[in-house]
């Protein structure tokens, strides 16, 4: 029986991931910041572990409490959509501290046992803006890009070692708490110079030709978990694989 760890699991994304692997006869660690069991059917393949992964102390726990894995997922992720202008850098530094280095760090912690034991996958969550420029959406962009590079690079450094790193591209998830999971309101990052541009793109978000479902992302990861060819990338719902 394999074993993963998948972060952010409390909604969205990292939720129906947990779910999917799960149902395909997976031994799932369930991780996010407050843990919830009442989120997963009760299962002896199903365990819900508290993580922070901007902790260096909550990561090292939450591995330990999670014996030998076979596959990492990094999914948990903070949003920011607004002008950059607007956008203190506190709080862009903040989505760093998650979005990219909660993910190296993640990273970090797991690649010993995978390089020891010659196998395992690194999976890690971007999104759709990494395929095009998007307004409205420069430091979150910015933090998933490095994730993209550092991925692609990572899996030339431990492909010697039979471990395997992958990137998962989700697009626009509207059925998502992405919008709400920022501690800053998307209306305080429009200043009124900015209120007839980001008008139509606001929009555009409300009625999109196509958009991304947690289930296009579950199955994205999937795929991705038990990929054994060089492919990298793995677009997930149809707004991303029309990007494509």
């Amino acid at each position: 029986m394999k074993t993963v760890l998948i972060t952010g699991c409390s909604s969205g994304y990292g939720l129906e991931t947990a779910r999917y692997f799960h149902e395909r006869g997976w031994r799932v660690i369930a991780t996010m910041r407050t843990p919830r069991e009442d989120l997963f059917p009760r299962s002896e393949r199903m365990r819900v572990l508290a993580l922070d992964v901007t902790s260096s102390a909550s990561i090292a726990n939450a591995i330990d409490a999670s014996g030998p894995l076979d596959a990492l997922v990094n999914n948990a992720g903070i949003g920011v959509v607004g002008a950059f202008e607007a956008t203190p850098m506190s709080h862009v530094r903040k989505v760093f501290e998650t979005n990219t280095f909660g993910v190296m760090a993640m990273t970090q912690a797991v690649i010993p046992q995978f390089r020891a034991r010659k196998s395992g996958v690194v999976v890690n969550v971007t999104s759709s803006v990494t395929l095009t420029p998007m307004p409205l959406t420069s430091a979150y962009t910015a933090s998933k890009m490095a994730i993209e590079g550092f991925t692609g690079s990572l899996a030339l450094e431990l492909q010697a070692f039979n471990v395997r790193a992958k990137l998962v591209e989700p697009g626009y998830g509207p059925s998502t708490n992405f919008a709400q999971n920022t501690d800053i309101p998307v209306a305080d990052l429009i200043p009124a110079a900015y209120a007839a541009f980001a008008e139509p793109i606001f929009a555009g978000f409300a009625n999109p030709p196509a958009v991304t479902t947690p289930s296009d992302v579950a199955d994205a990861v999937w795929r991705a978990a038990n990929d054994v060819s060089s492919q990298l990338r793995f677009p997930a719902g149809a707004d991303a694989l029309a990007l494509v």
